[in-house]
């Protein structure tokens, strides 16, 4: 592969789907092939995947929510991560498989050790080069979405974030973490120079 793989993770307003926009369009400014994806959701199968995990009547038991995020990551490798690589694009992707550990293992609860285990398989060692952390403090975030928290769902939240940073901890070398709590000029001018450091290390 002469591809380069990125990927943007953070819990819910921390801002991703937005700098990711606004990223695709300097790379492409720059004159370079850029393919912008996300999960889950980002192909046809995965579509349907997605309506089942957002219909709240459904209440999936954890382990069945688990299972369909990694049968959309499948999907999404396969047809949409993996051909981009080969054809020597820049792939960046809203959310990967750190979020799966987050939210479903330091979130829900399930065993860390067994999502990776799962997931390993799924991704067969894929790897992005670069994993952007955004941090953002639960309350901020969900305001900045006008969503107003009950408890429960706030302490949910809290442990997903203490995930994140737990698991940024353990790979330091490939996640980098911004604070996503500023104005969004300033967190994209620091995505842009990371972005810009591991294009030119890939070169």
């Amino acid at each position: 592969m002469k591809g380069i793989f990125i990927s943007f993770e953070g819990i819910d307003g921390a801002g991703k789907t937005t700098i990711l926009r606004l990223l695709e369009k300097y790379l492409k400014g720059k004159n370079l092939s850029v393919v912008s994806t996300y999960e889950p959701g980002d192909t046809l199968c995965g579509k349907k995947i997605r309506d089942i995990l957002e219909q709240e009547e459904n209440k999936l038991y954890s382990y069945t929510e688990l299972l369909l995020y990694l049968a959309d990551r499948a999907e999404h490798i396969k047809k949409v991560i993996l051909p981009a690589l080969y054809s020597s694009k820049i792939v960046i992707c809203d959310r990967f498989f750190d979020s799966t550990i987050a939210y479903q293992g330091y979130g829900r609860g399930i065993d860390i050790d067994k999502i990776k285990m799962f997931d390993n398989f799924v991704r067969s060692s894929l790897l992005p080069e670069l994993t952007i952390l955004f941090d953002i403090e639960v309350e901020i975030g969900f305001k900045r979405k006008n969503i107003k928290l009950s408890e429960e769902y706030k302490l949910f939240f809290q442990r997903v974030r203490k995930g994140f940073l737990e698991i940024a901890k353990q790979e330091p070398q490939r996640i980098k973490i911004i604070d996503a709590n500023r104005h969004i000029n300033d967190v994209f001018f620091e995505v842009c120079r990371l972005v810009d450091k591991i294009i030119k290390i890939n070169k």
